[in-house]
């Protein structure tokens, strides 16, 4: 048995709450044709006063949800439109996988992206339940499926009158490897993992408060590491064409999932690696980060 698979077993096993028994998360399936969307116009930052209502935790403390909204909007990152060469790119070395290439030009207008996974707080304050295996406000969330997680930014975007989505692959990519301040690490803002990144090496089988690692150069905080995080786009595989704001093809089996997990060793927290999951699947090291096109 490949030994990537006796690993995810025995994380399956680990986390035996709120998982279905789907696929675990593989690498090296295809990647999706792309379509184009308008570019969005470089937003001005405000907004409205988010509803307030309180929901309790786990451990008995009260969470404002109009608090959480304005902590999600304050740490909203500009990503400035830039192009950049997405994925097996030379700093990532012999670890890049088949699914990884060709490379190809990616030019992406501005956007905004939170600069930590979402967390236990904010997910309770939306949805007024915490599904995560490990507990804890500042812990990010996960055992949440794709389709959950829609659910969440479809209520989470009632209350704010926003647009919060999940990132495009091509979005989620530009922004770990720092926008256009990048420095070409292998990493999301090191070629050393253990600065950034929560993995299976130091993490102690568990996910960590977000932010407590250093950022990249965007200061984006675990882009590598702590949880996997959900993109927009079906999964399939790359081709060697210039895009423009790609968002993958009309239907797929599985989504992408990026950023590797306190779970996986260093070579799946790299910038360009990439694996997928079905829309139900729920798991313990499977979150989600959220962009905006505009404020």
């Amino acid at each position: 048995m490949n030994p990537k698979h006796i690993i995810l077993t025995l994380l399956l096993m680990l986390c035996p709450i709120g998982m279905a028994a789907q696929s675990t998360i593989t690498r090296n399936k295809p990647k999706p044709a792309v379509t184009k969307h308008k570019p969005a116009a470089k937003p001005k930052a405000k907004h409205k006063p988010a509803p307030r209502r309180n929901s309790t935790s786990h451990s008995g403390s009260t969470v404002s949800l109009s608090a959480e909204l304005n902590k999600l909007i304050n740490n909203m990152v500009y990503v400035s439109d830039g192009t950049f060469t997405m994925g097996a790119t030379s700093e990532q070395g012999s670890d890049a996988d088949d699914d990884e290439k060709p490379t190809h030009s990616v030019t992406l207008s501005s956007y905004y992206i939170c600069k930590y996974e979402v967390t236990q707080a904010l997910w309770r304050a939306v949805m007024g339940s915490n599904p995560s295996y490990f507990k804890g406000d500042n812990l990010p969330v996960e055992c949440v499926s794709w389709n959950d997680c829609q659910t969440f930014i479809n209520r989470l975007n009632s209350y704010t009158g926003r647009n919060f989505r999940l990132p495009t692959e091509a979005e989620w990519e530009f922004a770990a490897r720092g926008g256009n301040y990048s420095r070409h690490y292998k990493y999301s803002g090191s070629n050393y993992i253990g600065d950034v990144a929560w993995y299976d090496n130091n993490s102690g089988k568990r996910t960590h408060p977000v932010g407590t690692k250093q950022p990249n150069e965007l200061g984006l905080y675990d882009t590598s590491g702590n949880v996997w995080e959900w993109c927009s786009d079906w999964y399939c595989s790359y081709s060697s064409y210039s895009q423009t704001n790609p968002t993958g093809p009309n239907s797929g089996s599985e989504r992408v999932l990026r950023s590797g997990s306190y779970f996986n060793d260093a070579r799946d927290c790299r910038s360009s690696c990439r694996s997928d999951d079905a829309t139900g699947g729920r798991y313990c090291h499977l979150g989600l980060r959220l962009v905006l096109s505009q404020l």
